[in-house]
């Protein structure tokens, strides 16, 4: 349907603020979902944590962070994202309370599972922001809200100083908690504030795109393959991103035996570019194409997680002089951290152009499609931290964490191209380098 120029000129000023603060509210969103990432390290020397416990109590919260998002996305659909995003800000304010009063691993399992909700936020925001936004703007907007990745990095840079800084017995005697139990305190409040703002500061008047539409009509495009495998490309570009947020910090102190604070902000620098980059793969998907961008994306994981899986050592040679060393291979921090920043902006990139797809191709189902490419995705950021830590424990090697994303990226960029590939064969020879391809219409 084409819209009236006039009327889309008229509604700009609401369609920025629901992007603006759409983009905010999923920032802190985003900050609450992954901050285990950093908060982990202290909680595993109070309450004496293995890795693989350590892992979990990411991993639970990350569970709950992809469980919903078709779910929340059909909602945001039917009823509007602004009642829904400002309804999940306020619920998660909950659990976020409850996790700065955990006595015991027990609860804060329980309460890293319900506070990980907030995860979910990204699916209704897909779908809002899509529901204001015109075709020819969808990348470039859902790409600069869906930077709003970038809260991963947040309790990485404000962490470690509040932990240092406030006192462990906390203020007014307790009320407002010490340590490491602060930072979700805080965010408690911070997500109250962000609901009132969210509420008060959007327009009343709403885009419900999907009201009066059946359920089953709404999950009718989800039978096509294409919508799979679009959430495969979203396993690498999000579900490890998000796996590696979590993971990282751990990784630099006990392999580099760095400080938090160092590994923090190491880990930041990952962060960033796959977090900030998004509005440039949202660009990059509207000029070029997002099937081209893939391309770009899966072998700028391919190449530097190659290099990252490989084990410190050398190649011996048994010689008649006796033994020599040769081609000595050691990882040092800093080429590390070059590699990984690379990883980061491949993905940064990536999330764009996967979610560029999902309203070309399904412009009246973007809660629905965009909630399950959501959900998969996060799913995978969900059983990675584990599969690093079982594979760490399986082989002694650190660096198996590298090999475990590599294998997971060569899998999705075979089935693209062979898609590709088979594609062109239905197609006249004159498109053999036209990686849009017209036989990908939408359905």
């Amino acid at each position: 349907m084409v819209q009236d120029p006039k009327q889309l000129e008229r509604e700009r000023p609401e369609r920025l603020k629901v992007l603006w603060l759409s983009t905010i509210g999923f920032t802190v969103m985003f900050a609450v979902w992954l901050m285990f990432g950093v908060l982990g390290v202290p909680i595993r020397q109070e309450f004496g944590l293995t890795d693989v416990q350590l892992s979990w109590l990411s991993a639970v919260a990350i569970l709950n962070g992809s469980l919903w998002r078709m779910f929340t996305g059909i909602l945001a659909d039917r009823y509007g994202g602004r009642l829904v995003f400002t309804l999940m800000l306020f619920f998660t304010a909950i659990p976020a309370y409850l996790v700065s009063r955990a006595g015991s691993y027990e609860e804060l399992l329980l309460y890293a599972f319900l506070v990980g909700f907030a995860g979910n936020a990204f699916s209704v925001g897909i779908a809002w922001n899509s529901a204001w936004f015109p075709k020819e703007q969808q990348g470039f907007a859902l790409g600069l809200f869906g930077a709003g990745n970038v809260g991963a990095s947040v309790t990485k840079f404000i962490g470690p100083a509040l932990i240092a800084s406030v006192p462990a017995a906390g203020y007014l005697g307790g009320l407002i908690p010490g340590g490491w139990r602060f930072i979700p305190f805080l965010y408690a409040v911070l997500l109250v504030l962000m609901g009132l703002v969210m509420w008060f500061g959007t327009p009343k008047n709403d885009k419900v795109p999907g009201q009066g539409r059946a359920l089953l009509d709404m999950l009718r495009p989800l039978r096509h393959i294409r919508v799979w495998r679009f959430s495969l490309y979203y396993v690498v570009v999000f579900g490890a991103y998000v796996a590696l947020s979590a993971w990282l910090p751990k990784y630099y102190v006990d392999v580099f035996g760095l400080p938090l604070h160092q590994a923090a902000l190491l880990t930041a620098l990952y962060i960033f570019p796959a977090s900030l980059l998004r509005p440039l793969g949202g660009y990059f998907s509207d000029r070029f194409g997002a099937r081209r961008v893939m391309y770009w994306t899966f072998w700028s994981i391919l190449i530097p997680s190659g290099i990252l899986m490989m084990p410190e050592g050398h190649i011996v040679l048994y010689t008649q002089g006796g033994t020599r060393e040769v081609m000595q291979f050691t990882m040092s921090v800093w080429l590390f951290t070059l590699l990984v920043f690379l990883i980061g902006i491949g993905m940064g990139i990536g999330k764009a152009a996967v979610y560029k797809h999902i309203p070309t191709y399904f412009p009246k189902d973007v809660g629905a499609v965009g909630g399950l490419v959501g959900m998969l995705g996060a799913l995978g950021g969900f059983f990675l931290p584990p599969l690093f830590a079982y594979a760490q424990a399986w082989t002694g090697l650190p660096q198996m964490t590298f090999f475990v994303l590599f294998l997971l990226t060569a899998v999705s960029f075979l089935w693209m191209h062979l898609t590709v590939l088979q594609l062109l064969q239905q197609e006249a020879k004159h498109l053999k380098n036209d990686f849009e391809l017209k036989g990908d219409r939408p359905s």
